[in-house]
């Protein structure tokens, strides 16, 4: 393979992705990283004015347009189906990134695991691993119809080693695992070998929702727990959001074409130590 051949992989002119959960610190850096690359993204978003930040930062020769979507709504996501198809004609990839956890699902002193509110635990499976596979059956139909695209999902460190606290939240990952590997299977035999599902577990970054737990706002030095994190990450350092898009673009792109239903961890070396 030449040095243009190469270079090709990895250039998404003419391919359209969707991308849930792209208004995030995490995915929105690899909606920038995939229009940079020249694809189409239609990023999937309830809030208007968090889509038009987004837009502002777009570089590149690619397009990106937000198109108003709930992922635990289908008739939202079939018509932002709806709305990729008639402005790209196509869907060529979905990436899942849609997740989260909530404090009143988390045990703290004065909420015990015994005492979560089953209200709250609901609320943090759907959203993770219902948010996943609902719009994969919406938008991954297209895929199946095709015959190719690659589905990709966002897992956890969380998944691979429980957080302690984090019950709903570590459990829902480990769902999506499981999911990833049993699609990836699913739709190489049933509809297509060209079709391939994948996800990245991201170790530990700083976003919004994780900000307060990781450091002291007012200080900005680390809290007990993300003294602990940074500690069991051998690189010791948090990630950067750029550290995880050679591996979303590898697992994209074809150049990963024999490569479906795994989970590739971007942590710094946290899974692999093991303390001692």
């Amino acid at each position: 393979m030449n040095q243009a051949e190469l270079l090709k992989l990895y250039d998404f002119t003419g391919r359209t992705f969707v991308v849930t959960g792209g208004t995030g610190i995490l995915c929105g850096a690899m909606v920038k990283a995939l229009v940079g690359c020249g694809a189409n993204v239609a990023v999937l978003a309830r809030s208007e004015e968090k889509g038009a930040a987004l837009l502002a930062q777009m570089e590149g020769p690619g397009q990106a347009i937000i198109v108003a979507g709930d992922v635990l709504q289908v008739d939202t996501l079939q018509a932002a189906a709806e709305t990729v198809i008639a402005k790209f004609g196509r869907i060529d990839g979905l990436l899942n990134g849609a997740g989260g956890n909530s404090p009143k699902a988390t045990t703290i002193p004065g909420n015990s695991f015994f005492t979560l509110p089953e209200d709250a635990i609901r609320y943090v499976f759907d959203l993770n691993l219902h948010g996943t596979i609902l719009p994969t059956q919406i938008f991954g139909r297209h895929i199946a119809e095709q015959k190719e695209g690659v589905i990709l999902n966002v897992s956890s460190m969380s998944a691979l080693r429980p957080l302690t606290r984090v019950v709903s939240y570590s459990a829902a990952k480990a769902a999506i695992d499981n999911f990833t590997k049993w699609l990836a299977v699913h739709l190489a035999q049933e509809y297509s070998p060209n079709i391939r599902v994948n996800a990245v577990a991201p170790g530990f970054f700083i976003t919004e929702q994780n900000r307060s737990l990781l450091t002291n706002v007012e200080t900005g030095e680390l809290t007990p727990r993300g003294n602990s994190i940074i500690t069991h990450t051998p690189m010791g350092r948090f990630g950067d959001p750029e550290d995880l898009l050679g591996a979303v673009l590898w697992l994209l792109s074809p150049a990963s074409s024999f490569v479906t239903g795994i989970v590739v961890p971007v942590d710094g070396g946290f899974s692999a130590f093991a303390g001692v």
